[in-house]
């Protein structure tokens, strides 16, 4: 696993020598390739003459439909093995990407780009690709490294505040479950905005790549990454097919407020705890309308990839910074949880 932090993106250009590729891909969504890509042309000469694969932004291209829809593409053309594959993009691009790239032939060169506040602490650091199945978030994929992780905080520019709010969330979770200290710095933080969150970049890499080096296939320590996710990845799923679908973050955004309510009840996390994480994280998630009945989330959960048999798996939070993992949830504490 490589992260490289180079704001002028040149890196690239260094990567691409070395692999020397039989042929360059770049897949895009249509945001990406409006306000990023001839970016990247410009600044890479390398990729002038690169093939351009799009497909439409959103939580609904991941899917097996449009994963073989880019194989497709790529055997048309005629991509091979020492091909390389570089998702410019948000989490949806580089988990679509990094599927479809890690299986074609049997795995080729891939690269990720990311370009939304989320991709870039979270969903292109640590080899994990995927796919939705129907409603179940992520429930086919692999673990695989790209050759590089390009992290350039210059594509925060284009991002619109939800994105960035978006993506913060996972910033607070990585604050939550490692470093008190890290929280305080996150809490502190009052507007969404390139000035006040791309200093946060590299210590939340830092805190999400420590975790996986211990444990890269998720076997344990790994697991406190998915403190929020639980419950976020239901709220989430259950919005897709509406008029107003939640981003992933946002969706996780909630269920960090959830999650950290359910440690408050079990007495993991004390009063003045509970209540200084909830002031943070309902100021940014608590007005995001969702749905709200457990009753519906519960389906949803008993089918998280997470879970071992009918056992709801999660983790919960034992104090500011650290992580308690293999939590079982049951649906009568569900019902306790309203945000207020």
């Amino acid at each position: 696993m490589q992260n490289l932090w180079n704001p002028d993106i040149s890196e690239l250009s260094l990567q691409i020598a070395n692999l020397n590729p039989s042929k360059i891909i770049v897949l895009v969504d249509e945001n990406t390739h409006e306000q990023c890509l001839p970016h990247l042309i410009i600044t890479i000469p390398e990729l002038d003459g690169a093939e351009i694969l799009e497909v439409p932004a959103g939580e609904e291209s991941k899917t097996l439909e449009i994963a073989a829809e880019l194989w497709m593409g790529l055997n048309d053309l005629e991509a091979d093995r020492s091909s390389l594959l570089i998702n410019l993009g948000g989490g949806m691009i580089t988990d679509l990407g990094g599927f479809v790239a890690s299986t074609f032939r049997r795995g080729m060169f891939f690269i990720h780009i990311p370009t939304t506040l989320l991709a870039m602490v979270d969903a292109a650091i640590g080899g994990k690709t995927g796919v939705n199945l129907g409603p179940y978030k992520n429930h086919i994929g692999t673990f695989q490294n790209p050759v590089a992780t390009i992290v350039s905080p210059v594509w925060l520019e284009t991002l619109s505040q939800r994105q960035l709010l978006a993506g913060f969330a996972e910033v607070l979770k990585h604050a939550l479950i490692a470093n008190e200290e890290y929280w305080q710095g996150c809490s502190t933080v009052s507007e969404m905005t390139y000035k006040s969150l791309a200093p946060l970049l590299e210590r939340s890499i830092e805190i999400k790549e420590k975790v996986i080096i211990k444990d890269p296939f998720e076997k344990g320590e790994r697991k406190a990454l998915n403190f929020g996710h639980t419950i976020g990845h239901a709220l989430e799923s259950l919005s897709l097919h509406t008029s107003q679908p939640l981003l992933h973050g946002e969706a996780i955004g909630l269920g960090l407020i959830y999650e950290t309510m359910i440690s408050a009840q079990r007495g993991l996390l004390s009063e003045h705890e509970s209540e200084r994480i909830l002031a943070t994280l309902k100021m940014w998630y608590g007005h995001i309308e969702h749905e709200t009945d457990p009753e519906k989330w519960w389906p949803l959960m008993l089918k998280d990839k997470k879970n071992r048999g009918q056992e709801v798996n999660c983790t919960l939070l034992q104090g500011i910074g650290k992580a308690l993992i293999n939590q079982q949830l049951n649906k009568a504490e569900l019902a306790k949880l309203l945000i207020g």
